[in-house]
């Protein structure tokens, strides 16, 4: 019996880009989608949150020459209002999310169209392959590599293929985002996660009432086929060039983190909320021992392992990246490699320092809205 070939589809494909002063990057970026071979590239939309240093200009000159390219204004300046700006612009039956701080492969648009029809799924990606051009970047990179800098997120792994929690940006069904009306503004710093958490939320239709409100919350269901990673997608990200950048970028993902634990299930968020219940557990033991030291709680050798174990996991990964450094992450110029000890104490830097942060925001965020009663960003 003779089996006919599938006939492959080419779905219309709208690429959102939102910007804020990528003057060394926008031009390269767009250009590169251009050029791509998938057939049926209709749009490349940038939402532009004011940039000050030529952004503007050289998106504007991009679209002069090519009408696929258009500019689009973004007054709030916040990601996810511009994405969302994008997303009721766009006329593309996928949607596919760009970061402009990123390298994507040449076949990003295919396989990414690929894996969204051939999973099922509503939202797919690649996994968040982390590059380097400064020492510091390699400090970050490296401890991507560890469990301590992933939590051990699927969309780490860059081998791993297959339904996840969340992704790292995403490509849509563009009815799928519009089902969900888009992106939450309010989750300005932790909208993908919050967005995917909505995208496998469904409803058993059958037993709806449309009048009963906490019926519906209760009667609704996970779809956990709904985020889908597939290991061909290839997307290469570069972090914070410093440590203060690092800082605040994981200060307001703690935030973000808190907001989305209040509106969604908070079984689906113990990942994020490690950092916070480990140091506040920390910090509690330090109180017991001060008020009752009798206890003869280990406090300080806890705290003296605490600080030290980061930097042995950090000279684990290091030397597990030894001979692989400069083909899987450096992507600097071969005179300013850094040594093996940079890399070992900026990895362990920042072992130490994504945690703190992350607890500093989300403990932020909740005197916030427990103490002061501030229900938002």
């Amino acid at each position: 019996m003779l089996v006919e070939p599938r006939v492959k589809t080419f779905p219309s494909v709208t690429i959102g880009i939102p910007t804020y002063n990528e003057v060394n990057y926008i031009e390269n970026l767009v250009l590169g989608f251009l050029e791509t071979s998938y057939p049926n590239l209709i749009e490349i939309l940038v939402a532009d949150g004011g940039s000050n240093d030529g952004t503007q200009e050289i998106v504007k000159k991009l679209s002069d020459k090519n009408a696929r390219v258009k500019l689009i204004h973004n007054p709030e300046k916040v990601q996810s209002a511009g994405l969302n700006l994008i997303l009721s612009e766009s006329i593309g039956d996928v949607f596919i999310r760009i970061d402009a701080h990123s390298d994507y492969a040449p076949d990003y648009i295919e396989k990414c169209v690929d894996a969204l029809q051939e999973s099922k799924a509503s939202n797919v990606g690649g996994a968040q392959r982390f590059v380097a051009q400064t020492s510091f970047q390699a400090g970050v990179a490296l401890a991507s590599k560890s469990f301590l800098g992933n939590g051990g997120a699927k969309y780490r792994n860059p081998n791993y293929t297959g339904y996840a929690e969340t992704v790292y940006l995403g490509c849509f069904w563009k009815k799928s985002l519009l089902d969900i009306q888009g992106y939450n503004v309010k989750a300005s710093h932790n909208e993908d996660a919050e967005l995917n958490l909505r995208l496998k939320k469904i409803f058993d239709t059958t037993q709806i009432s449309n009048q009963d409100a906490e019926l519906n919350q209760r009667l609704m269901a996970v779809n956990k086929q709904a985020i889908y990673i597939d290991s061909k997608i290839r997307v290469w990200y570069y972090p914070r060039k410093n440590w203060k950048s690092l800082f605040i970028q994981y200060f307001q993902y703690g935030r973000g983190r808190y907001l989305t634990s209040k509106k969604h299930n908070i079984k689906s968020q113990i990942r994020g909320l490690l950092p916070f219940v480990f140091i506040s557990t920390v910090i509690l033991l330090l109180i017991i021992d001060f008020l009752f030291p009798k206890l003869g709680l280990p406090i300080e050798t806890l705290i003296v392992i605490g600080l030290f174990l980061p930097f042995l996991e950090s000279l684990r990964v290091t030397l597990g990246y030894w001979k692989g450094f400069t083909s899987e992450i450096w992507r600097g110029s071969e005179d300013k490699i850094p040594s093996f000890f940079s890399r070992w104490v900026l990895c362990g830097i920042t072992l130490l320092s994504m945690p703190l942060a992350h607890f500093s925001g989300y403990g932020y965020q909740l005197f916030r809205n427990q103490v002061l009663r501030v229900n938002n960003w």
